[in-house]
């Protein structure tokens, strides 16, 4: 089995990436982006996905790291909520909303 050095290398770090790269371009047009505070919380949200992922990774011990997963876990809930929200307000269209809601709905632990 392969030894994992950094967290760049894991496969839903890799996949939150994508996921951001999703979102962004989302919250730049539009009504959308003049919705500041949504677009704001969004972007948070969706980095606070990678950022744990990252930061657990860099702890000492299997421990932290899982609980730094089920974190990105829960942002990862908020994002799916946030995109609900934001299809609900017709922000986007059903075909973005869905093909970014499969994104997101990735298993992290």
């Amino acid at each position: 089995m392969a030894v994992v050095r950094d967290f760049e290398e894991l496969a839903i770090f890799q996949k939150a990436c994508e996921l951001s790269k999703k979102i962004y371009p989302i919250t730049q047009r539009g009504e959308l982006k003049y919705d500041t505070r949504f677009v704001q919380q969004i972007r948070a949200a969706v980095g606070s996905i990678m950022d744990n992922i990252a930061e657990g990774f860099e702890r000492t011990g299997n421990k932290e790291f899982l609980n730094f997963l089920y974190i990105a876990k829960g942002s990862c809930g908020e994002v799916r909520s946030q995109l609900i929200r934001a299809n609900d307000l017709g922000y986007m269209t059903k075909e973005e909303y869905n093909y970014i809601q499969n994104a997101v709905s990735f298993q992290l632990a």
